[in-house]
């Protein structure tokens, strides 16, 4: 199991066939007719919902490190929480096409808008790997 974002690189760069990563950058949002129940649990960093804000594919020797993935995503100005993680094989020693990383990166966002998240990496801004059931 991968549980830190070096591991991650290091595996995919490892594969017999060339990889791309994808990354989706998510927002916890709280609903407008959200109870004062599920507020307080918000403003204590529970619960609302991860919306999508931004997406971006890298090959593995575009990105060295997480550091380096967070610093250029605070250049896009879009503020996030999480950033769900998938990687994408090639075949036959091709990469992955630039259409289907795109298909796969606008399926990762389906998934997350609906909830599914469970076969996604997770990251926190600060590294840490979060689990979600």
């Amino acid at each position: 199991m991968i549980s830190e974002f070096q591991g991650l690189l290091e595996a995919a760069r490892g594969q017999t066939e060339p990889q791309r990563l994808l990354f989706v950058f998510a927002r916890a949002e709280l609903p407008e007719d959200a109870t004062p129940e599920q507020r307080r649990r918000f403003d204590r960093g529970q619960g609302g919902t991860l919306a999508p804000v931004m997406f971006v594919d890298k090959k593995t020797d575009e990105i060295q490190s997480f550091a380096e993935l967070v610093e250029e995503s605070r250049h896009m100005g879009q503020h996030w929480d999480v950033v769900f993680v998938g990687c994408l094989g090639g075949q036959g020693s091709r990469e992955p096409s630039d259409e289907a990383t795109q298909q796969a990166l606008e399926a990762m966002i389906k998934s997350i808008q609906g909830g599914i998240v469970s076969h996604l990496l997770a990251y926190r801004a600060d590294g840490e790997q979060l689990q979600f059931g």
